[in-house]
């Protein structure tokens, strides 16, 4: 009997510290994607089910774990528009039309099947808790929970390669467990320092036939000031380049 109290003694202290590994692994994700702070230069394809293709080529800034703004270069029609997220609040400025505007995470201000969510894409450890971690052979499987209700997705299964801990799939769902879309990681790079994936592709059972692309050509370690990241800060992004 007095093994028996030991052994489960041992499990219950146990079971946190596997918890918090796979917080830990969380993190370790994130900083494997992006430097904590950076800039980067991406490309937006949406693509229809008869073949219409639409780019936009975005120039992005982020700061810590809540704090990004992304400038639209391309197209023509949409250069110089400005987006803005500071934790679970968003923005978008349209040059010439007044003051940003609020908008929200599920909006898509790009049209497509990738919503505000994913072009401002924080840390997931800052908007995630790992609720369950299994082992699946090659990769490690983490069920994620929103830590609030702002957040777009209530949860996220992300499947991560054990070899260089990097997502390879992650999949967005309601509280309910219904699928809303899918996220491939593909074609890992190396982007002078550490290797990513530099292409993310989705598609979602609510938007049938169409999918969306992001490429990314560029990701660099950089430090920027807090000004950066305010509404009247919105307008000058352009002279960061």
């Amino acid at each position: 009997m007095r093994r028996i109290v030991i052994f489960f003694s041992m499990l219950l202290i146990a079971l946190p510290a596997f918890a918090l590994d796979g917080q830990q692994l969380l993190k370790q994700i994130d900083r494997n994607m992006n430097p904590e702070s950076y800039e980067s230069y991406r490309k937006l394809i949406n693509i229809e089910p008869n073949g219409t293709r639409k780019e936009f080529t975005l120039y992005t800034v982020k700061k810590g774990t809540d704090k990004m703004v992304s400038l639209f270069l391309a197209p023509a029609s949409d250069k110089g528009r400005t987006t803005l997220r500071l934790g679970e609040n968003m923005w978008l400025l349209i040059p010439n039309v007044g003051k940003p505007v609020r908008i929200t995470s599920l909006q898509s201000v790009v049209g497509g099947v990738f919503n505000n969510a994913d072009i401002l894409q924080l840390d997931y450890d800052a908007e995630y808790t790992v609720e369950k971690l299994e082992d699946k052979g090659a990769d490690y499987l983490l069920h994620l929970k929103a830590k609030g209700r702002s957040v777009a997705y209530d949860r996220i299964r992300l499947w991560a390669d054990k070899g260089n801990k990097l997502p390879r799939k992650i999949e967005c769902l309601t509280e309910a467990g219904m699928l809303i879309k899918t996220l491939y990681f593909k074609d890992v790079k190396n982007f002078g320092g550490f290797s990513r994936p530099a292409t993310m592709e989705t598609d979602s059972p609510l938007h049938k036939g169409y999918k969306s692309v992001m490429l990314f050509a560029k990701i660099k370690k950089r430090s920027f000031k807090d000004e950066v990241f305010t509404l009247n800060g919105m307008a000058t992004i352009d002279s960061l380049r």
